[in-house]
């Protein structure tokens, strides 16, 4: 399997968000997109506060194409990534709903549902990140460590707030 993912390190994100102005500059050409296919979210200024960018996983078992009714959602043989035909989608918001780490969006303008498409392989996101939050991997096993390790991260950052009495991310 020649799985590619993006792995996210939160501590190291300041909450910039060049990866939303990337990401946008990509998809649409305009610096400010109210519908980038990666959100930074969380609170506080720069690096005083907790930031997460949010973005899809490529999941191995992907609940949104299981959810989409006309099968516009598939995974690209390429680099087995997920991706949606827009010639295909309806505009159900179906994969919308099933995204388990909510990174599926619905231009109401367009009419139709999006996501994180690698950027065809060049993440722009990731070289718009000059911190390393942001990191484009490949292969099976390097995906499932990274998600590990970003996950034991993330809680830990959930915990020390929690233990400093501050809630929420």
């Amino acid at each position: 399997m020649k799985l590619k993912t993006l792995s996210i390190d939160p501590p190291k994100c300041n909450g910039c968000k060049d990866c939303e102005t990337a990401c946008s500059m990509r998809h649409t050409g305009k610096k400010k997109c109210s519908r980038p296919r990666i959100e930074v979210v969380g609170e506080g200024p720069g690096g005083g506060g907790f930031h997460l960018p949010v973005t899809c996983q490529q999941c191995i078992d992907p609940p949104c194409l299981l959810a989409c009714p006309k099968k516009a959602i598939h995974r690209d043989p390429d680099l087995e990534r997920v991706v949606i035909d827009e010639t295909l989608c309806v505009g159900c918001r179906m994969c919308v709903s099933a995204c388990p780490s909510g990174a599926m969006g619905f231009d109401p303008d367009l009419g139709l549902a999006y996501k994180c498409d690698l950027c065809d392989g060049d993440p722009q996101c990731v070289k718009a990140c000059d911190r390393g939050a942001i990191v484009f991997l490949s292969g099976f096993d390097l995906h499932y460590s990274k998600m590990a390790d970003s996950a034991s991260k993330f809680l830990g950052v959930v915990k020390s707030r929690a233990a400093a009495g501050l809630r929420g991310l």
